[in-house]
């Protein structure tokens, strides 16, 4: 977006604190605004409502963020004022002769630390806890009758959606009406917020979404999009602002920032029984949606397993650090990776093959579907045995355990470590609808019409394929609009791996509808009975059953309707009303190498099934799975963000954070299956985060398997070589 421009367009910059918790005393905007052409605006030149968590959260308003800091800052990467000035150079330079006097105040980043309300970011709140949802009723009994009971943590650490493109906002005010022009996943919600923020009606917002270069969770909209729209309004000018990558990176909402304590109890035999964990989340400085987050960690704790017992408490803690919310998988990840883990370190203790104890405890195949777990979730379908199977076997399992237990009675310096997950995740979790609609153009053309919103998941080709079948039209004559709320009249936009399952379920609901209708239509342009109207699918044309001759082709019977003047009967729209979410699964293998003298850590396998039902595209489901797996990789092995003790960030650039490149990356050996899901029309599952959850875990007990001649039982993430060195350290000490 920021290669568009307006001709008369000003150039917006944020002044942002540097300290992670302070008093705001005074802000001298005098040698900024003395610079030709240079405003500064600030909180009471604006007077915008505050940032409200979603209601259902139950937070405290007093913790809801202000679009421009007032009284206090929270986090480094506050916004404090917004410079505007006719380019881009001149207000970022503008930015930095802003002068904010702050009184420094202690500042609390550990999650754990926040708990104990030692230093309260909310003074008026009395806590830092934002959000809790306690055990009912806990069972002082729950591991009575386990013959093993094994203890753990897992810390889910902060990490970066980081899309290739980093956010960029362009704005309007003309006649009343906004055009914003925003980096987003979810344009109608974002028009329904920024309407209520700004006191317009909805109709009064016109949200477009382009290309937006990758979202993973990270894109929707944010407080820098209201200012850009207030200040559209304000100044009555078009105004823009594209983000740096390392304003980005301490601005942009995190993802995970999660730690869970759980204990796994069963029986020797390797039968699991009981499960219990207590989950902690960070929500960063402002509570919105990070907060509900742990929620689908809860839903999802039983994992592919029949646990009979499970206990969860919920606690949701700020924090003086950037705000959390949902990046790619969104509180399911952090499920698996307990679970997962868990499920080895039993293995372990009871001296059985890991894959054995995942075998005798899997929800099997037949039993009564939807297959309510002790969690109280209901799973659509899964075949979890057969899907590990078919991983393990295309792994080469045995020979990979024989080929390890090789390298360690050599006491080979390199050290092979072998991990595997099984998982299932929740996808639309919120059972949410999705538009569809589709007309034909004069020319028997299609336009499509959806709710959902591609930023790199390929709906345009998906979409179409299912209009296709449906309708007979070529591909090349189908058009899918989307991310333009005056083109599309609603929807929720994309995200939690719906699109498909909902969105491609409206689309191909509506085409049905219209070919319902374009059947009539031709009966009446062919002077035949409805009833005995059918649509030669192959052909693209409409006659009489057991009557190729005569016959109408899309284009016969929209130009005979536009002659007519009724081309506009030609048209459908629906929405689409999931019953539940779906719940796609697979299972993982991770082969890795581990130089015990340095740590250093190689993977150098992954091959992976991941089944979300039917399959459209293959190769879009592909690729959707490839991206999977190397952001659960880059998880396990690479990325983290860390502040220090005064909340000030340590990796605020890609110098500092590691991502991984296609050099420190094996070639993925994907495995195709298809189970299927009732749910919707298609069967189809979400597929865009599954590669993600799964991958994290595999690889992370790998590291772990490799180090466990050390007598290393368990390793925090990212495992990467200085993790590695110091556990291998502290083993030869012990």
């Amino acid at each position: 977006m920021d290669d568009q421009h307006d001709q008369d367009e000003l150039h917006v910059a944020f002044v942002r604190s540097d300290l992670a918790h302070a008093r705001v005393l005074s802000i001298d905007a005098s040698e900024a605004t003395a610079v030709d052409g240079v405003r500064v605006l600030t909180a009471a030149d604006l007077r915008l409502p505050v940032f409200a968590a979603a209601p259902f959260l139950g937070i405290d308003p007093a913790m809801a963020r202000p679009p421009l800091a007032t009284e206090r800052v929270r986090f480094v990467g506050d916004i404090v004022a917004a410079v505007v000035a006719p380019t881009r150079e001149a207000a970022a330079d503008a930015a930095q002769l802003v002068y904010v006097d702050y009184e420094p105040l202690p500042a609390v980043v550990d999650m754990r630390d926040a708990a104990r309300d030692e230093v309260l970011i909310y003074e008026q709140a009395g806590t830092n806890t934002c959000h809790a949802a306690p055990v009912a009723d806990p069972d002082p009994h729950l591991f009575d009758d386990c013959e093993v009971v094994i203890t753990g943590s897992n810390e889910s650490p902060r990490l970066l959606a980081c899309p290739i493109e980093p956010r960029s906002t362009r704005a309007r005010f003309a006649d009343g009406k906004l055009t914003i022009h925003i980096s987003t996943q979810t344009p109608h919600q974002d028009r329904t917020v920024l309407g209520e923020m700004l006191g317009l009606e909805p109709d009064r917002v016109r949200v477009i979404a382009p290309d937006v270069g990758g979202g993973f969770g990270g894109k929707g909209l944010d407080v820098e999009d209201v200012l850009l729209a207030a200040l559209a309004r304000e100044l009555d000018q078009p105004v823009r602002w594209t983000e740096s990558r390392s304003e980005h990176m301490v601005a942009l909402h995190h993802g995970r920032a999660q730690w869970v304590d759980f204990e796994l109890g069963g029986d020797r035999d390797g039968t699991v029984k009981a499960l219990r964990l207590r989950i902690l989340q960070d929500a960063g400085a402002y509570p919105n949606l990070g907060a509900f987050l742990p929620h689908f960690t809860q839903m999802m704790s039983s994992g592919v397993y029949a646990i009979g017992r499970i206990e969860a408490d919920i606690r949701v803690v700020v924090t003086n650090t950037t705000w959390v919310g949902a990046v790619r998988g969104a509180g399911r990840p952090e499920a698996t990776q307990m679970i997962e883990r868990a499920m080895d370190m039993f293995a372990a203790e009871i001296g059985m093959d890991p894959a054995d104890v995942r075998r005798r405890n899997f929800i099997a195949s037949d039993v009564q579907w939807p297959y309510r777990t002790a969690a109280g979730t209901a799973y659509d379908i899964g075949d979890y045995g057969r899907a590990l199977e078919k991983v393990l076997e295309a792994a080469g399992y045995e020979r990979l355990r024989s080929d390890q237990a090789g390298r360690r009675a050599a006491g080979d310096t390199v050290q092979m470590g072998i991990g595997m997950s099984a998982y299932v995740e929740i996808t639309n979790g919120l059972a949410e609808s999705e538009f569809g609609a589709i007309e034909i153009t004069a020319d028997g053309s299609a336009i499509v019409r959806t709710g959902s919103f591609s930023h790199g998941q390929g709906h345009e080709t998906t979409f179409a394929q299912i209009v296709a079948e449906r309708t007979g039209l070529p591909l090349e004559r189908i058009q899918v609009l989307a991310g333009d709320t005056d083109r599309v009249p609603r929807g929720t936009g994309t995200y939690g791996s719906k699109s498909t399952q909902i969105g491609g379920a409206a689309a191909g609901q509506a085409s049905e509808i219209l070919v319902d209708k374009a059947k009539r239509l031709a009966a009446e342009e062919l002077e035949a009975s409805p009833e005995d109207m059918v649509l030669d699918l192959d052909a693209g044309r409409f006659h009489v059953a057991g009557a190729p001759e005569p016959a109408l082709s899309w284009s016969d019977l929209a130009a005979r309707l536009q002659d007519g003047g009724r081309l506009v009967e030609l048209a459908a729209e629906t929405d689409f009303q999931a019953a539940q979410p779906t719940f796609p699964f697979g299972a993982h293998v991770a082969v890795v190498e581990v130089d015990t003298e340095t740590g250093a850590v190689r993977l150098v396998r992954m091959v992976a099934v991941d089944d979300a039902g039917r399959i459209i595209n293959p190769m879009v489901a592909e690729g959707q799975v490839h991206g999977g797996l190397a952001a659960g990789i880059a998880q396990a092995l690479f990325e983290a963000v860390r502040y220090d003790s005064g909340g000030n960030p340590q990796n605020a650039n890609l110098v500092t954070y590691s991502l991984p490149a296609a050099t420190e990356l094996p070639s993925f050996e994907v495995l195709e299956m298809e189970t299927p899901t009732p749910v919707n029309p298609l069967g189809a599952k979400g597929i865009g985060e599954s590669g993600t959850i799964g991958a994290t875990p595999a690889v992370h007990n790998a590291v772990v398997d490799a180090l466990a001649p050390f007598g290393v039982r368990h390793l925090p993430i990212p495992a990467n070589g200085e993790v590695v060195w110091r556990a291998i350290q502290a083993s030869s000490r012990s």
